[in-house]
């Protein structure tokens, strides 16, 4: 596994750095140097604004980003979670996803992480492959949401896996 990292890290069209997400600690391991916004996202109960922190660039034909809520305790990030994958589910229900229950270190049992996988399905932007992955974890009674995708076809083919590899809760 650190041999497929170091190939990939060597690459010239993948320039991989480690960047902060938000403020609970995750650093992301990026393949360029990243973008950073706060957009309001329909989140909350009756799709009320919840502030989600990015950081995301493209690289190697695809786009690389990590987002991070912050929710006031566990029934609040179940509910924004499921908010968030079905909004995802809602505009690939068709495009053959995958479902995977994953493990991801240090993060919070409930909710559970989850990965889903779209393959590229036709030439138009929303043919693209997608890769999402979801995890969280308890900061106290707060929980930090965290959604990382790869839109795109990676040139590598180990950089999705080099991607959520590199994902490290404190």
């Amino acid at each position: 596994m650190l041999g497929a990292i170091l190939v990939v890290a060597c690459s010239p069209t993948f320039n991989w750095r480690d960047a902060p997400v938000g403020d609970d600690g995750l650093i992301a391991l990026l393949p360029c140097k990243p973008d950073r916004a706060t957009r309001e996202m329909p989140l909350g109960a009756g799709g009320a604004a919840v502030k989600v922190d990015m950081a995301g660039c493209e690289a190697g034909d695809a786009t690389f980003a990590v987002a991070h809520a912050v929710a006031r305790d566990a029934d609040q990030a179940a509910a924004w979670l499921s908010a968030w994958q079905g909004a995802l589910r809602t505009q690939v229900t068709a495009a053959g996803a995958t479902e995977t229950a994953v493990q991801v270190v240090r993060a919070a049992g409930t909710p559970p992480p989850l990965r889903i996988d779209v393959p590229v399905t036709g030439p138009s932007e929303r043919g693209q492959a997608t890769h999402v992955l979801w995890f969280a974890q308890r900061r106290g009674e707060r929980v930090s949401l965290y959604q990382a995708t790869v839109l795109g076809q990676p040139a590598s083919g180990d950089a999705v896996t080099t991607f959520f590899d590199g994902l490290r809760l404190p």
